[in-house]
């Protein structure tokens, strides 16, 4: 942001600063002072091997959601299969993208109700080589689409709405409550969301949520209710049960 290069600052920490720069450093630091996220303020966040734009119109990829990257792979008997993905409220596109840079062969759909979403998405998908291989769709979870996938997964919003503002600033000031509420016990949208991907999925298939704290029970109850069998319920690396993991 300065146009000084990393290694120099550590090189030559003599280094001048010039008036202008010093005056984007000092905006900088105010913008973090009110607790706006390091990822908007660069614009970027890294997720599993990828750097993905960020904006305040997504929400910003977290470590834990690489438990479920990691659970979905581990349980693909063949990873250069031309399998077909689809990724709901795919936000930054993180989890599918994600995916698609693991299997080579396989092509993915990701969907989401916000246009601005979308863009982001389809901006991560461009600077990583993978729009050949992606699609995005504008839709209300599943209703735009009439086609079925070898894998669905989703990171969709799952904090009580009564909760939202009690989270950490970074959070509840800056990130789109379109992504984080999940109505009044935080399971909206798995109620909706899990039936659908049910309908989805081919036999055999596999699917994987995020979840919660303590939601991970209920979620998979859902995916019973829907027809699926539950595979696991994987820990994220605190120990807590972050997703859920099912097959058709």
């Amino acid at each position: 942001m300065l146009g000084i290069a990393a290694d120099r600052v550590a090189l030559a920490p003599d280094t001048p600063v010039s008036p202008e720069q010093a005056a984007r450093i000092e905006a900088l630091a105010r913008r973090r002072l009110a607790r706006e996220p390091m990822s908007h303020i660069l614009g970027r966040r890294g997720f599993w091997t990828l750097t993905l734009k960020v904006t305040a119109d997504t929400l910003d990829p977290r470590g834990d959601t690489e438990t479920l990257i990691e659970a979905i792979l581990r349980r693909l008997p063949d990873r250069s299969a031309p399998l077909k993905l689809a990724d709901f409220g795919t936000g930054t596109g993180a989890i599918l993208l994600a995916l698609l840079s693991e299997l080579p062969n396989a092509t993915g759909v990701g969907v989401d109700k916000s246009p601005a979403a979308l863009a982001v998405a389809r901006e991560n998908a461009l600077s990583h080589g993978l729009t050949p291989r992606t699609r995005f769709v504008l839709s209300d979870w599943g209703r735009a689409l009439d086609e079925r996938f070898d894998v669905i997964v989703s990171n969709p919003p799952y904090i009580p709405d009564q909760d939202i503002d009690g989270l950490e600033p970074e959070v509840a000031a800056f990130e789109p409550r379109l992504a984080l509420a999940g109505g009044a016990d935080g399971l909206d949208c798995y109620r909706l969301l899990v039936p659908q991907m049910a309908d989805l999925l081919i036999p055999g298939g596999l699917i994987g949520v995020e979840v919660g704290k303590g939601q991970a029970p209920e979620v998979a109850a859902l995916f019973r209710q829907a027809g699926l069998q539950v595979a696991a319920l994987e820990r994220d690396l605190a120990g807590v049960e972050r997703c859920v993991i099912g097959t058709a």
